[in-house]
């Protein structure tokens, strides 16, 4: 009774192999770990319970192979670090700001500042500080 290779095993098809197996054994030969590794696996799904009515195993049995399934495959843990990357521009991001203001001396106030590779918080922050009146 090999498993199959396309996926998931149902109740019904579990169901199934056990018959087969339990038509085909001699004697009182125990049931191969194939059969158990697929209980297990609907169990998971169905509950212990009603898997192991519908299989007719013992549950005791079948919550042990449960336990010592999940033992033996580790869950994945997640990684402790992921680094991420930021994209490289081709060239540094260029910007021009020209503020306009009030009137000093009888003047319009303007500012203009032309930066390349800055940030726009940074443009943001030496606008403020430059164009806020001195305290």
């Amino acid at each position: 009774m090999p498993r199959s290779k396309t996926g998931s095993v149902t109740l019904e098809k579990a169901k199934a192999r056990f018959e087969a197996w339990r038509q085909s054994r001699k004697g009182k030969a125990s049931i191969p770990d194939e059969l158990w590794a697929s209980a297990v696996e609907v169990a998971r799904k169905e509950g212990v319970s009603r898997t192991s009515t519908e299989l007719r195993v013992e549950w005791n049995h079948l919550k042990r192979r449960m336990a010592a399934a999940s033992v033996a495959t580790p869950k994945a843990v997640p990684p402790a670090f992921v680094e991420l990357l930021a994209p490289v521009e081709a060239s540094p991001p260029e910007c021009i700001i020209e503020l306009e203001g009030r009137e000093l001396e009888g003047r319009r106030c303007k500012l203009r500042i032309e930066l390349k590779g800055a940030s726009a918080s940074y443009l943001a922050m030496l606008s403020r500080q430059l164009w806020e009146p001195a305290s």
